[in-house]
């Protein structure tokens, strides 16, 4: 085979390894988005409060004057942290789509695209 040959295999390669970094980030941005992250502090430390406040002796009730304060705070933080993750799920993330190669869009136009119309 000549060299002329082996571009397109090269540049095939490359465009696959292009499409899996795109895949790659895209997982990345679900992964860390914002949201899933508060969702999931809120409600761990919600459960922690609530069973603090589940837990409690008749001494922490009298300084909180017979409210009890923990058990409220962490079904409030528990709420929280579940809308959070329940809006992950019905809204994701959509990474951005990346611009398309010179080459692509020089092709298209070659191939009946906006200049060749004329």
């Amino acid at each position: 085979m000549t060299e002329k040959q082996n571009p397109p295999a090269e540049g095939h390669a490359f465009q696959d390894e292009v499409t899996e970094l795109e895949a790659k980030s895209a997982t990345a941005a679900r992964l860390f988005d914002i949201r899933r992250i508060i969702g999931a502090l809120f409600a761990v430390y919600g459960l922690i409060v609530g069973a603090a406040g589940i837990f409690a002796t008749d001494a922490d009730l009298e300084k909180a004057q017979d409210i009890n304060i923990n058990l409220w705070t962490g079904l409030g933080m528990l709420a929280l942290g579940l809308f959070f993750l329940v809006w992950v799920k019905l809204r994701p993330t959509v990474p951005p789509t990346p611009p398309l190669p010179q080459e692509a869009l020089d092709a298209a136009e070659g191939e009946g695209g906006p200049a060749g119309r004329g």
